[in-house]
């Protein structure tokens, strides 16, 4: 592995700067994750419940990130990103707060869950688009993306496992309460980072007419109707599976919460092996096909885990899964980084985040609710069935999303022209931001 191509974006100062802060705050922040899971768990003993958890949690991504897209290509990403993490830091105190003094109930958890995911809905989004400006070369944005991955899945590795040693050792409370110190280093790290300014070319419009530009310019181009569509079934039918883990460690693998933080450590193991695998790869040529792969390497996975009840077959089969979860994830992400209009790229991102977190939410209660008829090891079977179907008919779309896609990797300058991909075949194919 050509270690150089692997760490070209930390070339860029900001870029650095970014990667170090995000790295630390984001362990604390899977580490909270998880002590909600198992507080949770611990006060309702229910898998309803957990479904409900989660739901709270992610439901703002449903309806508001595409506003929070028109927003982020108006206003300051690099302010709005200070604001937000300064936001989450101060739920993760109060958490802490209320667990140490031992008053912290359900329906607490539920509002402060609530609370982090709408501040989480402009940030994530936010966040997506402001890679672009930390990497000022579009050659490195990929590679960018791909260790902001492997970041973010380095930090579900780490995380979980210390999140289980620390609930062994200590309590919940102490888990916030890192998480929360963790967010200073992502502040000084921001605070640190200096960009020029940003032109914002859609500040004039009105707030629908933004949205409705978004939609018609994402869902007008097939292959980013076809990228997002399929994100959003995984994420809606597959991803559920984490609420219901507790359950797995509680009923099937008879464990605690050292189970747990290792169950969820290797996914994220998975998660952090495609991550570099992705950023070790030159080009952009060939995701596509990954993208429609690894959506049936996850059903499969999940299918498999639903089974098992050994731990170190379920450690290995949570690993198969979490690498191709990811695969998917940030194969996805980087296509539409490379190929959307810079005016746009915050709304763009905005479906990408509603797609991959915001079908989560009705995802995690529609797990619940089934794990309370058919039980935890039948839901995660259905939602793996699923996922395999999905990816099953998409590959019967991939051959003519290439035609498409091809025109716009030769404008941008990634392909060399050809007869297939001559200035002819791009018409209607192409964005009409790149026309």
């Amino acid at each position: 592995m050509n270690l150089k191509l692997l760490l070209r974006a930390f070339a860029h100062p900001n870029f650095r700067l970014f990667f170090a802060g995000q790295s630390l705050s984001l362990i604390g922040t899977w580490m909270q994750q998880l002590a909600v899971a198992w507080l949770v768990f611990l006060l309702t003993q229910s898998g309803f419940w957990l479904g409900v958890a989660g739901f709270f949690g992610q439901i703002p991504n449903l309806f508001l990130t595409p506003l929070a897209g028109v927003l982020v290509d108006r206003w300051n990403r690099h302010r709005l990103l200070l604001l937000t993490q300064s936001l989450a830091m101060a739920q993760a105190f109060l958490l802490a707060v209320l667990a140490l003094s031992g008053v912290i109930a359900v329906w607490q958890i539920l509002l402060l869950s609530l609370f982090l995911g709408l501040v989480n809905v402009f940030d994530m989004t936010a966040r997506q688009a402001f890679l672009a400006e930390v990497v000022e070369s579009r050659e490195d944005l990929a590679n960018a993306i791909a260790l902001n991955s492997s970041m973010v899945h380095s930090a579900r590795l780490v995380g979980p496992a210390l999140a289980g040693w620390l609930l062994a050792q200590t309590s919940v409370g102490v888990c916030f309460l890192v998480n929360g110190l963790s967010y200073l280093a992502v502040l000084a790290a921001l605070l640190a980072i200096k960009v020029p300014p940003r032109r914002r070319e859609v500040s004039g419009t009105q707030l629908v007419q933004g949205l409705r530009e978004g939609f018609v310019y994402a869902f007008g181009f097939a292959p980013i109707r076809a990228l997002v569509l399929l994100l959003a079934l995984v994420s809606l039918l597959g991803t559920s599976y984490r609420v219901l883990l507790p359950v797995f460690v509680s009923e099937v693998l008879h464990g605690g919460a050292d189970t747990l933080g290792l169950l969820t450590a290797a996914a994220g193991l998975g998660s952090l092996a495609a991550a570099v695998w992705l950023a070790s790869r030159k080009g952009l040529p060939g995701l596509g096909k990954w993208t429609v792969l690894a959506p049936g390497v996850f059903g499969l996975g999940l299918v498999a885990f639903s089974f098992s009840e050994v731990l170190w077959l379920s450690v290995l089969l949570l690993l198969v899964a979490g690498f191709a979860m990811t695969v998917q994830a940030a194969a996805s992400n980087t296509v539409l980084q490379t190929i959307v209009a810079e005016d746009k790229r915050g709304r763009v991102m905005s479906l990408y985040t509603m797609a991959f977190l915001g079908m989560a939410p009705l995802g995690s209660l529609l797990a619940g609710s089934l794990a309370e008829g058919i039980g935890a090891p039948n839901t995660v079977q259905l939602a793996g069935a699923c996922c395999i179907g999905g990816s099953l008919v998409f590959a019967a779309w991939l051959p003519h999303l290439r035609k498409l896609l091809r025109p716009s990797y030769v404008h941008i300058g990634l392909l060399p022209e050809t007869a297939s991909g001559s200035q002819t075949a791009m018409g209607p194919t192409v964005p009409p931001e790149k026309r």
